[in-house]
């Protein structure tokens, strides 16, 4: 469990067809508007984590002002780190506090915030010391990751220990 930071504005737009999460108006924000925008946000993540095929048993997903909330249970604890990762690489959303339960607790990932020029046989290179690991990267990290050369800066990867 823990709040996790992700660039706001990096990532997919799932929020309205392209759209980063509905904002607060500037001025004297009306509170049923902004609480139907945090709900529409909300709604549209849930979306995106069932879409991808993640088992989450109870999902919840709070959002308010960038900061997606995840309750729920989930069987291992890869699977709770790429709900999270998915939560948080999404345009809009600037932190995810991670509510969420392992039913097998396992050792965490290392995540690795993806910067400009990077590849995953480089990522791969500096992690593990082997460039030719980069499929261990690109394993770990899917269905958020259908090809290995599409990564972009901003964007929070899993690096799981080889062990």
């Amino acid at each position: 469990m823990g709040l996790f930071d992700f660039v706001k504005d990096a990532g997919a737009s799932i929020f309205g067809g392209g759209k980063e999460a509905p904002a607060a108006p500037e001025a004297a924000p009306d509170p049923a508007v902004e609480a139907a925008a945090n709900q529409q946000a909300a709604n549209a993540l849930g979306v995106q984590i069932r879409h991808l095929g993640f088992r989450v048993d109870g999902l919840q997903v709070q959002y308010d002002d960038g900061v997606a909330t995840v309750h729920g249970t989930v069987e291992s604890q890869r699977e709770k780190e790429i709900v999270v990762l998915t939560a948080g690489n999404t345009k809009g959303v600037a932190q995810v506090d991670d509510r969420l339960v392992v039913e097998k607790p396992e050792p965490e990932a290392k995540m690795y915030t993806v910067q400009s020029g990077d590849t995953l046989s480089g990522i791969a290179k500096e992690q593990y010391g082997n460039a030719m690991k980069y499929p261990q990267i690109f394993e770990a990290n899917k269905p958020m990751l259908t090809d290995p050369d599409k990564i972009y800066p901003g964007q929070v990867l899993r690096i799981p220990s080889l062990s």
